[in-house]
């Protein structure tokens, strides 16, 4: 089979992975992974024993032409990153446009992602969103919160807790203090934590209660 699956994997607990999530893992020919040695501690977790080579954001321009001809050549390959579904604000974009473009067939299996659950849960409006993923960590930051501050929808971002603080401040600036929002972070770990509250007020909850893992921020789009 011409194929390259997607494989989502788990971003906290590890009951997360579903059944055919395994089963791809166990039957393909090799698994691109972000990080051997995380993705490794969830193949022994499962008893998954197929081959991993590594595929990572430093190395993906190098390695893609190889693994198409791979793949056309006959073998099956599934992606994985660290955590979550491939390719969102993670590698993969390159691989799966190459693989359309030489007629390779791409299959994403449905599964674990932080955007949709901090989205369910943030209490804001969600019938329409807009997912921004992590924001530029120096040029073009300001710019892109400018290009914001009408955005009707609720806006989603992927943030690092040594930068939650700064994007807050800059949010509070360029887009609106008074925006309700919602800091959710860790989801599905043993201390996940949603915290709901305005910008400003995060913002000051934040600077005196340093964060600490995975964070997804859910603000408030303009209502009039």
């Amino acid at each position: 089979m011409n194929k390259l699956y997607l494989v989502p994997t788990p971003i906290g607990n590890l009951e997360d992975m579903t059944f055919r999530a395994v089963r791809i893992l166990k039957e393909v020919d090799f698994i691109l992974a972000e990080d051997t040695r995380t993705t490794g501690i969830l193949l022994k977790h499962y008893g998954i024993e197929t081959r991993m080579i590594s595929h990572h954001k430093f190395n993906e321009h190098n390695s893609v032409t190889r693994i198409v001809s791979r793949i056309k050549a006959g073998e099956t390959f599934a992606l994985v990153s660290d955590a979550g579904t491939p390719a969102i604000s993670d590698p993969g974009y390159l691989l799966v446009n190459r693989c359309i473009q030489s007629g390779i067939t791409v299959e994403c299996l449905p599964g674990a992602s932080a955007l949709i659950p901090a989205v369910a849960v943030a209490g804001l409006p969600n019938d329409r969103f807009c997912f921004e993923g992590f924001l530029p960590q120096k040029k073009g930051r300001q710019k892109k919160l400018l290009s914001l501050q009408d955005e009707p929808r609720t806006i989603v971002f992927y943030e690092s807790p040594h930068r939650l603080i700064k994007t807050l401040e800059q949010i509070s600036e360029f887009i609106g203090g008074e925006r309700k929002a919602a800091v959710c972070r860790e989801i599905s770990k043993i201390h996940e934590e949603i915290k709901r509250e305005t910008i400003n007020e995060l913002k000051k909850w934040y600077s005196e209660h340093p964060p600490k893992g995975e964070i997804v921020l859910v603000v408030e789009g303009k209502t009039n």
